[in-house]
């Protein structure tokens, strides 16, 4: 067993936790998986895997070799598709992560058309708030909204959303606010996603405390609530796009909304490029080049 193949040996093993499940997946004999780990483990005079009677994990160094692996084996194939002249049109499995409600609403058309474009091509398709580690999770790309910390991603800014400030006409029949601190004297409808915090931001830097009356962990549970006249939210304008050119929802303090936030498409550096990946920034820049509703 050659360098590449006790390395896929080992990704086996430390994702399915059981020597016995990566013999199985490999069509091996567990010795020879065993056998194959243990030469890795000795050429490179260190433990990668602690074993219980229970379970299989890497050990700190592993988990490191471990996302190392990744990345070879990816370029490994990458390299093989290429001079088997398969990078000419995308195939395989592409796994693509988004937000939740944006992916739902924008990805998700935009994987259709792929899936429809390119026969050869299958998707998988993460939708979740939590972000994501693209390459110790094998994703291969990954759709983001707000600024991006510095990383080794790339990154291909492809629009922007704003954060807006909404409620039913019939709540504000009561009233609306005409500055950001008239907030403390209305319902609020707080939205606890991952990052959220007690502050709303406009535009200046100005924070203001928000004490909300009703505080929910989904978007379309906040956004429902203001359709219902419980009182104001705060969303992001592709959240409330329909509800909004349908009057259900009127937006609020338009001229204190804070700068609009980047949406990019993210992805590893690949030295040997992926025709999944390119093709998916390619139908990333069409589509959002298209879509006014999420500006």
């Amino acid at each position: 067993m050659d360098r590449f193949d006790s390395m896929r040996t080992f990704v086996a093993v430390a994702e399915l936790g059981s020597f016995s499940e990566a013999a199985r997946r490999l069509r091996l004999s567990p010795a020879a998986v065993t056998r194959a780990v243990a030469l890795l483990e000795d050429r490179l005079g260190l433990s990668l895997l602690t074993r219980t009677t229970r379970s299989v994990k890497p050990t700190e160094s592993g988990a490191i070799y471990l996302e190392a692996c990744h990345r070879l084996l990816d370029d490994l194939d990458a390299a093989e598709r290429l001079v088997r002249g398969e990078q000419a049109a995308p195939r395989g499995t592409l796994t693509v992560a988004a937000p939740l409600m944006f992916g739902r609403l924008h990805v998700l058309p935009l994987v259709a058309a792929m899936l429809r474009d390119h026969p050869g091509l299958d998707v998988r398709l993460l939708l979740s708030d939590r972000t994501v580690h693209l390459v110790e999770e094998r994703i291969d790309v990954a759709v983001r909204i707000g600024d991006l910390p510095d990383s080794a991603l790339t990154a291909l800014k492809v629009g922007t959303v704003r954060r807006v400030v909404v409620a039913s006409p019939a709540y504000l029949a009561r009233g609306t606010p005409a500055a950001p601190g008239d907030l403390a004297t209305h319902d609020l409808i707080a939205f606890e996603g991952i990052g959220a915090t007690n502050e709303w931001r406009f535009a200046g830097g100005l924070a203001v405390r928000v004490a909300p009356r009703l505080a929910v962990n989904s978007a379309d549970a906040a956004i429902a609530a203001a359709e219902a006249g419980i009182g104001i939210t705060r969303t992001l304008s592709y959240q409330v796009a329909a509800p909004v050119a349908e009057g259900r929802l009127r937006l609020v303090l338009e001229d204190f909304a804070p700068p609009a936030l980047p949406i990019h498409v993210v992805h590893p550096a690949l030295r040997l490029g992926s025709a999944n990946v390119a093709a998916f920034v390619a139908a990333a820049r069409a589509h959002f080049r298209g879509v006014t509703a999420i500006a």
